[in-house]
C-alpha cells in the first residue's frame, strides 16, 4: 500500500512540476519571446523638457529598454512638448515619442498627410493642467489672469495648446488681455519666484519635478479651473473633446494642497510611432513599457498608472501592427 502512495506521490509531484514549468514559459513570453534574437540597430525618441515628465519617463524606459534590447541604440532628444513631439514623429525627425491626445487630434486636422503615418503603442498616462501663481496672489480664477505676466508654455508645446484654449474659454483673449510669455516648466518656475510673471500653466503628470522642486522653500498655490470652463472649450473645436474635468489629487503636492484636490483638466498621453517602423520592433518596445511599469513607476509616479486593460485605448490613433501583436499575445 505504501508502494501504491508512494508512486501517487511521485505523480502528482511530476505533474506540479510539468505545471510549474507552463507558468514559467508563459511568464518568460510575456517578459520576452523566447528563441527570439532582440531587435539591434538604432531609434529617436523625442521626450520634452529636462524639468518634465516626459524627459524622466523617456530616460528610465531608455534604461529599461537597454536591458532588453541590448543592442538597441537609443538617442533620446528634448522637445518644447506634444505638439512638436507629433510632429517630429509625422514627418521621421523621432521614431517614438509621448504627445497628449489633443494635440495628436489637433496635428491631424492640420496636417492630414503626414498624420496618416501616425500610429499608436500605448496609453500610458493623465496629464493634469496646472495653473500656478504665489500663494499671496489676488489671481483666484482664471479670468482673474486680466492684465497679467502669465507664462503660457513654449512654442509648440502641449501647454501653450491648452493655455490659450483655457483662457480663451474664460473670455480672455491671449494675444490681448494679458501679457503672454514663453516660458515652460524649465524656466517658469523660477520666473514666478523671482516675480517676473504672476502666473504660469503647466500640463503633466503629477508630480512633476520642476514644481516639486519650486515648492521646496517657496509658497505657491493652484488657481482650480473649473468644470463649467471645461464645458466651454469643448464647444471650440473637435480635439478639446480629449479634455476631462476633474480634481488633481491632494497627494499630488502635499505640502502645497494640504490635502485639498484642485478643479482642473485631464488628458490621456499616447506613446506613438509611424506606419514604416518595424512591427517587431514596436511589438518589444511595447512589451517592455508594459513590463516596467512598476520599476519606472517607482521613480516616475505617473507610470503607475500604465495599465494593460486601458494601454490599446489610443484614441485618436489606430494601434501600430506590432503594438497590436503584443496585446493579442497577453490576451486572456
Amino acid at each position: 500500500m505504501s508502494q501504491v502512495f508512494s508512486r501517487i506521490g511521485r505523480r502528482r509531484a511530476l505533474q506540479g512540476t510539468a505545471a510549474g514549468v507552463v507558468v514559467l514559459g508563459l511568464l518568460l513570453w510575456w517578459l520576452l519571446p523566447l528563441g527570439e534574437d532582440p531587435p539591434s540597430g538604432s531609434i529617436t525618441f523625442s521626450t520634452g523638457t529636462t524639468s518634465g515628465v516626459y524627459y524622466e519617463y523617456g530616460s528610465r524606459l531608455r534604461t529599461e529598454l537597454a536591458r532588453d534590447m541590448p543592442d538597441l541604440d537609443v538617442n533620446l532628444t528634448t522637445s518644447n512638448g506634444s505638439q512638436e513631439n507629433v510632429e517630429r514623429v509625422a514627418t521621421g525627425t523621432a521614431d517614438f515619442t509621448i504627445a497628449a491626445a489633443d494635440a495628436v487630434e489637433t496635428y491631424e486636422r492640420q496636417h492630414p498627410g503626414s498624420a496618416a503615418r501616425l500610429r499608436g503603442v500605448a496609453r500610458l498616462y493623465d496629464d493634469y493642467v496646472q495653473l500656478v501663481v504665489a500663494r499671496g496672489s489676488d489671481v483666484r480664477s482664471v479670468a482673474d489672469l486680466r492684465g497679467r505676466t502669465v507664462a503660457t508654455g513654449l512654442p509648440r508645446s502641449g501647454v501653450r495648446l491648452i493655455a490659450e484654449r483655457v483662457l480663451k474659454a474664460a473670455g480672455l483673449d491671449p494675444a490681448k488681455d494679458i501679457t503672454a510669455v514663453a516660458r515652460g516648466i524649465d524656466t517658469g518656475p523660477a520666473q514666478l519666484k523671482q516675480g517676473k510673471i504672476d502666473a504660469f500653466f503647466w500640463s503633466g503628470g503629477v508630480p512633476t519635478a520642476g514644481l516639486e522642486k519650486l515648492a521646496d522653500g517657496y509658497s505657491f498655490r493652484f488657481v482650480p479651473i473649473s468644470p463649467e470652463l471645461v464645458a466651454k472649450m469643448h464647444d471650440q473645436d473637435d480635439s478639446t473633446g480629449y479634455y476631462r474635468a476633474t480634481n488633481m489629487p491632494e497627494s499630488a503636492y502635499p505640502t502645497i494642497q494640504n490635502g485639498s484636490t484642485v478643479a482642473t483638466i485631464a488628458v490621456s498621453n499616447l506613446l506613438m510611432t509611424r506606419t514604416d517602423v518595424a512591427p517587431r520592433l514596436t511589438e518589444w518596445l511595447t512589451r517592455t513599457v508594459i513590463k516596467s511599469r512598476d520599476g519606472i513607476g517607482a521613480h516616475v509616479h505617473s507610470a503607475q498608472l500604465v495599465d494593460l486593460r486601458t494601454a490599446i485605448y489610443t484614441d485618436p490613433l489606430t494601434l501600430h501592427e506590432g503594438a497590436r501583436r503584443y496585446y493579442r499575445s497577453v490576451k486572456p
